[in-house]
């Protein structure tokens, strides 16, 4: 992401250069609504289970803090991952709506995104 943005990787701090999660974060709109930051993550499929999303999501939120955003929002958090759920409204998130049938799952067939936000 170009500035204002910034994205981060996480590296295996055992087994250098092996990466294992990214988060992009910045803007979640440009002009008026720059104000309110967004993010995105990836962790590594064996990388799960290890503190990745956390350690991410913590820099994420005092990035988002020491550039002076009022908010961050994601857009889109899967309802149905309650793993991802659970970590953000431990750091502070709330859900703030739910769009119904907004994501294919291969295994539970159609369901919500949530809308989440954390007020900085």
């Amino acid at each position: 992401m170009r500035p204002p943005g910034l994205t981060v990787v996480l590296e295996d701090d055992d087994e250098p250069g092996r990466l294992l999660g990214s988060a992009t974060m910045g803007p979640n709109r440009p002009g008026r609504g720059a104000h309110v930051g967004t993010a995105s993550f990836m962790v590594a499929p064996d990388a799960r289970g290890r503190g990745v999303g956390r350690r991410l999501g913590e820099h994420v939120v005092a990035w988002h803090r020491e550039q002076g955003f009022a908010a961050i929002q994601f857009n889109a958090v899967v309802e149905t991952n309650t793993v991802a759920v659970r970590l953000w409204e431990s750091l502070g998130f709330r859900v703030i709506g739910t769009v119904p049938a907004a994501f294919d799952s291969r295994t539970h067939g159609r369901v919500g995104l949530h809308v989440m936000l954390l007020e900085l």
